[in-house]
């Protein structure tokens, strides 16, 4: 048994926080939100991300990060990507040495373009030993309803995936190893961007042919970018690949498809975050994902729509226009 602490009390954190006492491990959930907090302690239950479910009555939360972090034998990253710098820098003081950081986080930073775990190595200062992912076609309220799925745990070391395999390995969570960190960061971010852009196509009434053609081609952009940068190739084709990007881009209970059918069906960046209170990781992602592709010289039209849309200087009708025009090369 180990003692995990989980920062994050959202709807993923309290997911892997079920997933992990289920795999026999001590879980403590840190979270901001004082109701939220109270209610898993009280009532087994967080109704506020996960409504009508009813949580392991071993799983506690508290508000306090320093008791958390002195709990911890290994820490469970599930906040918002963009936040994760500024957590951080508040945090380190408490963090405990030598214990394992594994990130649960999908995206790019924006202000470095770093990935998750290169935020977290540069403001920890702890060596890519300490440093794994879990990733994967994971959508958390079919997980916490213990149906069947699969993840990616990632690390450079071998230790350390097959301590993410015990942690999470269930009956109903199964666990696929993985030494490429690079490629699973890679397609876990890139895979909301494209989601986006197949919620946009549905947005606007296109059909399974476009939703094909977004998916498959999109695969290919952020494959010839992750191995630009050193990733494996077939990473892209297992379930951090098209695994996670078939069930973002398909699924209504994905925050960036859906987001991206209400900025289909509208036109405009500000009625879809009006309808959208959750985090939407593929809409700061794209243009750091972008700039990833200028900087190695990989062309990314997709992905480059989207950013276009997100910032405003393209209109998703617009986005595809553009991406009917463009010159066609090899199909791979």
């Amino acid at each position: 048994m180990k003692k995990v602490a989980v920062l994050g009390s959202g709807a993923w954190g309290t997911t892997l926080g079920q997933v992990m006492c289920d795999s026999g491990q001590q879980v403590l959930i840190w979270g901001r939100n004082k109701k939220v907090v109270r209610e898993i302690n009280r009532r087994n239950s967080n109704r506020k991300f996960l409504k009508g479910i009813d949580l392991p009555p071993q799983l506690k939360a508290t508000t306090d990060i320093k008791a958390a972090l002195e709990f911890a034998e290994v820490i469970l990253l599930a906040i918002p990507a963009q936040t994760l710098r500024e957590n951080l820098e508040s945090w380190k003081a408490f963090f405990p040495e030598n214990v394992p950081v594994i990130s649960t986080l999908k995206g790019i930073e924006v202000a470095t373009q770093f990935r998750m775990t290169e935020v977290a190595q540069e403001v920890l200062g702890i060596d890519k030993s300490r440093l794994g992912l879990i990733t994967g076609p994971n959508l958390a309220n079919e997980i916490i309803a213990r149906q069947p799925a699969g993840a990616v745990a990632a690390s450079e070391n071998p230790q350390l995936i097959a301590l993410m395999e015990k942690l999470f390995t269930t009956e109903y969570f199964r666990i696929y190893p993985s030494d490429d960190l690079v490629g699973c960061e890679f397609a876990g971010a890139a895979k909301s961007v494209i989601a986006l852009a197949v919620g946009m196509a549905v947005g606007m009434n296109y059909g399974e042919n476009t939703q094909g053609l977004m998916i498959t081609r999109g695969l290919s952009e952020v494959a010839r970018l992750g191995g630009a940068y050193g990733a494996n190739p077939l990473t892209f084709l297992g379930l951090a690949g098209i695994g996670d990007l078939v069930a973002s881009a398909q699924s209504p209970l994905s925050r960036n498809r859906s987001f991206g059918e209400i900025l289909g069906k509208s036109g405009s960046m500000a009625k879809a975050r009006q309808q959208s209170v959750k985090t939407v990781e593929g809409v700061p992602s794209a243009g750091a994902m972008l700039e990833l592709a200028h900087r190695v010289g990989v062309e990314v039209p997709i992905i480059e729509a989207v950013s276009d849309v997100v910032a405003g200087t393209l209109t998703p009708k617009g986005a595809m226009n553009r991406l009917m025009t463009i010159s066609i090369k090899a199909e791979i």
